[in-house]
């Protein structure tokens, strides 16, 4: 399976906790994030994660681009619904993405450990 991880900078903390909570389920399947989020993840968490841009810098169109050739199997994408993103219009493309490709994605903490424990039983 392979899963993208994203998470706007004020979520990036929960991101980090999110991946050392499910790191047995995670390290067992191909992982593609952000720049910055991914980074953090090698980093903190010691994940292989292959590495997009930055999500204002092109990112979240790359993830996009993946999920429009169904290269991706699961998006989490811890988005700040509070903070106004520069990049919105790329946001909102990737999350159109995911829905017109049927591609599962969770967009907060509960979603994705909803998502992760599925895979984790082999459900999803």
């Amino acid at each position: 399976m392979k899963i993208a991880l994203i998470a706007h900078d004020k979520k990036k903390q929960l991101m980090i906790e999110l991946c050392h909570e499910f790191k047995d389920v995670l390290m067992k399947h191909d992982l593609v994030a952000t720049g910055t989020t991914g980074k953090l993840i090698k980093e903190q968490v010691n994940l292989d994660v292959t590495l997009m841009a930055s999500g204002p810098l092109g990112g979240d169109q790359q993830i996009g681009a993946l999920v429009s050739k169904e290269q991706l199997d699961m998006v989490i994408f811890l988005r700040d619904p509070l903070t106004a993103q520069p990049h919105e219009p790329d946001v909102s493309a990737l999350l159109r993405l995911c829905d017109v490709f049927n591609i599962p994605l969770a967009t907060n903490q509960r979603s994705a450990h909803i998502m992760l424990q599925a895979v984790k039983k082999g459900d999803l």
